[in-house]
């Protein structure tokens, strides 16, 4: 639209009225974009619909006061208004909701308003509710570490001193635990992080009264320190500016993250799946439109002459023309081809099962043989010198988190002492404690991946993982694919693992690898001894992909699994089991601790003259299948051994594959042994009778053999 002769050079309450006319135009696109989607939806031309009706003032303030391709942003669903205002277009809108490949958001691998844009530092966003938060606190975490960690010649170009990053929610997501982790955190470290929660009473159904004690998420958080607080009419556009703005000075002058709680309304339902009308009297859905911000302020401009009653019907038309040409590129838009689907699971730049990976250790004379603990430790202070983007975090990892008590103390690195000395060899901006709080550790770790860093993060014990499986599964693994390569999020978890501990259950000895081995876009690695520990630890901090670092805790300080040094550049593919005694009547396909155990079971077999090729995979995401059946048309017999519980462990995987494959080469049935479905005991006796032993396995071997 034309300005309007009447609006140049005129201020309407110290604003420029063309800034103002740019203010409604945004708002209003973002109203009838929502409107052309219901449209289309009801003619079956795209998917799902969900709204930001309602939310457009407090939205579009904030895309106009921040810095697109300079801050960083993690919306919501409802935040159509701010990437509008960030500069992304209707057609790029639109293509996400018709499915499009050339969707910036996603490629068409997101439902809409499931916002991304790598241009504009729009972090991709998935479906559940809160997890953003925490990411968002690791992408600042990650401003401050460029900022007091690393050189300038260390920072990438996209790096602002600065730079604030921008998360949102409804009034519903503060419920989730992670929002108050991240409120936690952001304050712990002091970090630019503006929270903005947009408040339109409801989570789909359920009133704030019913979700937040007190009814107000700001007078909740009221005693956190360092937090801003602002409280504002999130309806009034030229009010959401002001408080955003002074949020901005806030951050940017690093005193500390803020949060603005914007009350907005909802006049549409949740999404076109609910109907309002079911849980919202009709007096309180009048009441509210009464305060909809694409009416209010309309008939602002027009009292106050910043355009007349037919130029605002102009620029209605002219927006609806420019949503009408957008839905017409969109469903022109052609959808991704089938073939694309597996693309971006891993990364395509970086290939860890490749030669490139393939190595020969060079021992050195005269050293100490490595155990298992030594040898990720030394892995670990090799690759944090040779690049100052690893870092390492988690519960009790640091040496002293007291820096006035650091070199009066041996130091604690670890509950297994595996991180002993990084601290005090790197710093504690490069190796230090988390709050207790395993979604922080991952959500933030997935920020900072994100931004560029490596974080190597330590889950305590693979028995409290649990708290971060929604980062883990949702976020972490899925992150490079749901964005169609625009981002991606390649941290490492390193997780002390398993039992035989005598005295660890239930708690600190369970097995589940299954469990994450089931979720694409994760690379698990299981290493039996010191030297595969260091290898596959090394590259797995080489390469582009999430990994999981199973280290098993009965392995630490073994005398049978140790190792000379193999050097600072000792690297193993992953996907490439190792043949740890070869054999011709029986193959024994196993991991992890089982490895010596099967090895003890193969000897007493050796001595009633049955060979049993051993096979460590190492790596269970991905595994050797070409090691596997090689064996397997070599012997015809199968046995596969892991510590996890036998229903839905691993090797029932590895088994019906067997079974589907290589049936032909068969002479017995594959024969599994696992643990009892059951936890694993405390007393010594109840472990014994829970957790495969060399006798079980010997059993399962002569079973097979005499078939």
């Amino acid at each position: 639209m034309a300005t309007a002769k009447q609006t140049i050079g005129k201020t309407v309450a110290g604003w420029p009225a063309e800034k103002l006319l740019e203010i409604y135009r945004l708002m209003y696109l973002s109203r009838r974009l929502d409107d052309k989607e219901i449209t289309l939806k009801k003619q079956n031309k795209i998917f799902f619909q969900i709204s930001g009706a309602g939310h457009e003032a407090i939205l579009v303030a904030a895309g106009l006061a921040l810095r697109p391709g300079y801050d960083w942003f993690y919306p919501y669903y409802r935040d159509r208004g701010l990437v509008l205002a960030l500069g992304m277009t209707p057609t790029e809108v639109l293509m996400e909701a018709t499915g499009s490949a050339a969707d910036p958001n996603s490629g068409g691998r997101q439902m809409p308003c499931h916002w991304g844009h790598k241009k504009l530092n729009i972090v991709n966003q998935s479906s559940p509710t809160g997890t953003q938060f925490l990411q968002a606190v690791g992408c600042a975490k990650a401003t401050r570490y460029y900022a007091e960690v690393l050189g300038a010649e260390d920072r990438p170009s996209n790096f602002h001193p600065d730079e604030i990053t921008y998360v949102s929610g409804g009034d519903g997501a503060t419920s989730e635990g992670e929002f108050w982790e991240a409120l936690n955190y952001a304050c712990l470290y002091r970090l630019p992080v503006l929270f903005l929660i947009e408040d339109n009473d409801y989570a789909i159904s359920v009133p704030k009264e019913f979700q937040t004690a007190g009814g107000s998420i700001s007078k909740l958080v009221a005693n956190f320190p360092s937090l801003f607080i602002k409280e504002v009419d999130g309806c009034d556009p030229l009010k959401s500016y002001e408080a955003i703005k002074e949020a901005e000075r806030h951050l940017r002058e690093g005193r500390g993250p803020a949060l603005v709680h914007a009350h907005v309304i909802r006049p549409y339902s949740h999404s076109l799946s609910d109907v309002q009308a079911d849980y919202r009297a009709p007096k309180e859905i009048q009441e509210e439109n009464a305060r909809d911000p694409i009416l209010t302020f309309a008939n602002f401009l027009v009292k106050e002459k910043v355009l007349t009653e037919a130029e605002l019907a102009q620029l209605k038309e002219e927006v609806d023309a420019e949503i009408d040409q957008a839905a017409d590129e969109a469903l022109a838009s052609p959808q991704p081809a089938p073939e694309t689907a597996e693309l971006y699971v891993y990364s395509p730049d970086i290939d860890p099962t490749s030669k490139e990976f393939e190595s020969e250790p060079k021992f050195k004379e005269g050293t100490q043989p490595l155990t298992l603990v030594a040898a990720i430790n030394t892995c670990l202070k090799e690759e944090m010198a040779r690049n100052k983007k690893v870092l390492i975090y988690g519960e009790d990892v640091a040496d002293c988190s007291r820096a006035e008590s650091l070199n009066l103390v041996p130091g604690k690195g670890g509950v297994f002492k595996v991180t002993i000395g990084l601290q005090k060899a790197f710093g504690e901006g490069r190796a230090f404690n988390s709050p207790l709080a395993e979604a922080t550790i991952v959500g933030t770790a997935v920020g900072m991946a994100t931004r560029g860093l490596k974080p190597v993060v330590e889950i305590q014990f693979f028995d409290y993982i649990w708290p971060a499986m929604m980062q883990m599964v949702n976020e972490w693994s899925k992150m490079r694919w749901r964005s169609n390569n625009a981002n991606s999020s390649p941290a490492i978890i390193r997780v002390p693992f398993g039992g035989y501990l005598h005295g660890g259950s239930v708690y600190h000895s369970q097995s589940g690898e299954s469990i994450f081995a089931h979720i694409p876009g994760i690379r698990i690695l299981f290493p039996s001894n010191a030297l595969d520990a260091k290898g596959l630890l090394r590259t797995a901090i080489r390469t582009d992909d999430p990994v999981l670092f199973l280290e098993h805790k009965h392995l630490y300080r073994q005398p049978y699994n140790r190792t000379p040094d193999p050097g600072p550049d000792f690297t193993i593919p992953f996907g490439r089991a190792r043949i740890t005694k070869p054999g011709k009547n029986v193959t024994l396909i196993t991991y992890g601790a089982l490895v010596y155990r099967s090895e003890q079971a193969a000897a007493e077999a050796l001595e009633r003259g049955i060979e049993v090729e051993v096979i460590d995979l190492r790596t269970i995401m991905p595994y050797d299948w070409e090691a596997i059946a090689a064996s397997v048309k070599k012997t015809g017999k199968v046995v596969v051994a892991h510590e996890d519980v036998l229903t839905c462990g691993f090797g029932a995987e590895i088994a019906a594959r067997i079974a589907q494959e290589l049936f032909d080469y068969l002479d017995a049935p594959v024969t599994r042994v696992g643990a009892l479905d059951t936890p694993v005991g405390y007393a010594p006796f109840l472990e014994e009778a829970i957790l495969p032993s060399p006798k079980k396995v010997l059993k399962a071997i002569l079973d097979v053999a005499e078939y």
